[in-house]
């Protein structure tokens, strides 16, 4: 599904090339013509899961309209690099800020999300004095994509827990010849930029997450309003909003046959979640458009990492 210009080995960082063949864009086109839909949902909301009308858009849009290549040819434009770490090959995103003294930064994506998320925030990164901001403020970007997602490689045994990924990520800056970075990461990011900050290996000089997830041993009687709230948030993730994670935690390899082998089973299980974690008015168009969603769905779906990217709930959980 894609090139580099050879294959990683050993220590070596390897460019790397995307170039998805047109035959597995004509299989897509082609499942896409043949799916077969059920009925409507027996709720006039999002209670049930991604409405039948909402589907059906988005899956014309995506078998009509929807251009891979113009997004294959904006990601070329990035510079895309693969090396072999712990056996895996890990697939990466190294872009240099044009600012000498520049603090290299480590993104770390999680689910249903892919080096794709990171991609508005570069130039404001890497050159922030073109956006009003100060020379001090740049980075040199490192974003990888995690065991299993994207253009890394899958793994093939168990043990590709968060901590085997933050060790890896520890060995992917050591290689880049980095002393002193920062790291960054939510979901799945932020879980293993927290196991980066618990490591604290030389050079790492702090950490950020936008994902916290913290709860005291036991929930005060007396709670402020912003505390309640985050409480019941809490308890309805837990009780209407974690189906999924129980799915990917406990059996994802059942959940992969559906996932690698339908394009809109696939799809909506991620445009689900756009819906449910960004910030919409009842729509997750928006907060995002049609394209920017369907760039990762395809990536996943291209990929073939329906299965292999939901693995690390059920690592996590066995640890």
């Amino acid at each position: 599904m894609s090139t580099s210009e050879t294959q990683a080995t050993s220590n070596t960082i390897e460019p790397f090339h995307v170039n998805i063949p047109q035959s597995a864009l004509d299989d897509l086109k082609l499942r896409l013509d043949l799916v077969r839909w059920p009925e409507r949902e027996t709720v006039t909301d999002w209670s049930q899961g991604v409405p039948l009308v909402k589907a059906r858009a988005l899956i014309d849009y995506w078998r009509t309209k929807y251009d891979w290549r113009r997004f294959e040819s904006k990601i070329n434009k990035l510079p895309h690099f693969r090396t072999t770490i712990d056996g895996l090959g890990i697939h990466f995103i190294h872009i240099k800020s044009k600012h000498e003294n520049a603090l290299p930064l480590l993104l770390t994506h999680g689910w249903p999300g892919s080096f794709i998320e990171f991609i508005r925030t570069i130039p404001l990164l890497t050159d922030p004095t073109a956006f009003g901001g100060k020379t001090e403020d740049a980075f040199h970007v490192v974003i990888p994509s995690l065991p299993g997602y994207a253009f890394s490689d899958k793994p093939t045994e168990t043990g590709w827990n968060i901590e085997r990924i933050a060790k890896a990520w520890i060995v992917l800056m050591e290689r880049l010849d980095y002393k002193h970075w920062v790291a960054q990461g939510g979901d799945w990011g932020a879980v293993i930029t927290t196991i980066l900050g618990q490591i604290h290996p030389p050079g790492l000089l702090a950490i950020h997450l936008n994902l916290l997830i913290v709860f005291p041993e036991k929930i005060p009687e007396t709670l402020s309003h912003d505390e309640q709230r985050a409480v019941d948030a809490a308890n309805k993730f837990s009780t209407d909003g974690s189906g999924y994670s129980q799915e990917h935690s406990t059996r994802p390899q059942t959940i992969g046959y559906a996932l690698c082998d339908s394009p809109v089973a696939l799809a909506m299980w991620i445009y689900e979640k756009f819906y449910e974690w960004t910030d919409n008015n009842g729509n997750p168009e928006d907060a995002l458009e049609l394209d920017e969603m369907l760039d990762n769905i395809t990536l996943y779906w291209m990929m073939n990492t329906g299965a292999s990217s939901v693995r690390i709930y059920w690592e996590h959980r066995r640890t």
